[in-house]
């Protein structure tokens, strides 16, 4: 069994992103926006549920804007163009399921410009069948 304390093992991780668990059909990652900083605008072909740990931040989903704080959750179906902004002087610290997985199992990623340039470099697959 996997149990993790989200909400702490979430707010304890500097890393832009950093997968906890990948199964079959879904995938848990927490992530750490700093202020200032983004996602990045993109689109996935698979869906994701994030959920706000603390912060303040703004989400841009298919052309809808809301702002997000600690104990919101927005759904990003697959195929929407998306991007979580960070608003506030303190991180933006969230934890998202994919469903399917998005990122390599296990994948690290301290920046975003590293996450960047790893899935432009093709290493940051999930796994296959």
């Amino acid at each position: 069994m996997e149990h993790f304390t989200i909400a702490t093992v979430a707010e304890e991780s500097a890393d832009f992103r950093r997968v906890l668990w990948t199964g079959e059909h879904t995938q848990l990652v927490i992530m750490t926006i700093p202020p200032g900083g983004e996602i990045g605008e993109e689109v996935h072909e698979v869906d994701q549920i994030l959920t706000f740990v603390s912060g303040t931040g703004k989400a841009k989903v298919g052309g809808q804007e809301k702002n997000v704080a600690q104990g919101d959750l927005v759904v990003v179906p697959a195929g929407k163009k998306h991007n979580f902004l960070n608003t506030g002087v303190n991180p933006l610290v969230l934890y998202t399921v994919y469903g399917p997985p998005e990122h390599a199992d296990k994948a690290v990623h301290k920046t975003k410009e590293e996450a960047d340039a790893l899935e432009e470099a093709g290493k940051d697959k999930p796994p296959t069948d």
